[in-house]
């Protein structure tokens, strides 16, 4: 029927012991993108224009700002759970190892500097830029 021994199959391991944390991971994330998303396309468009000022104070609310580092977050992890897999299906030499590092690395960055917007907006909103 399938790879793998029968206590695995039960486990729902597979040869690296960790496939269905991973398998579990990324539905996860799917539905909290999904919603997630769903909500930001919403209160873009309830928004009633869209110059800078106007997007600026709707980012700076609370109720805002959360859902939206929310997304931020669970749309990286979720990206990065993805380049995992391919990484791991198609790349078997030494690179292997230096595409992980590398997709870790640009996933913390990039997710870090989108948090940091965000939080910068929501934080100084009041003050005069």
């Amino acid at each position: 029927m399938g790879n793998g021994t029968s206590i695995g199959k039960v486990r729902g391991l597979g040869s690296a012991h960790e496939g269905a944390h991973h398998w579990w991971h990324q539905r996860l994330t799917a539905g909290a993108n999904l919603i997630l998303t769903l909500w930001f396309v919403l209160s873009i468009a309830l928004l009633p224009a869209y110059d800078f000022e106007t997007v600026r104070h709707w980012i700076a609310q609370t109720q805002v700002a959360v859902p939206l580092i929310l997304l931020v977050l669970a749309t990286f992890y979720h990206f990065r759970l993805g380049l995992q897999v391919v990484i791991e299906d198609y790349q078997h030499d030494e690179t292997h190892i230096v595409l992980m590092v590398l997709l870790n690395f640009f996933t913390l960055a990039a997710g870090t500097t989108a948090v940091f917007s965000i939080l910068k907006i929501a934080f100084t909103a009041g003050a005069a830029l």
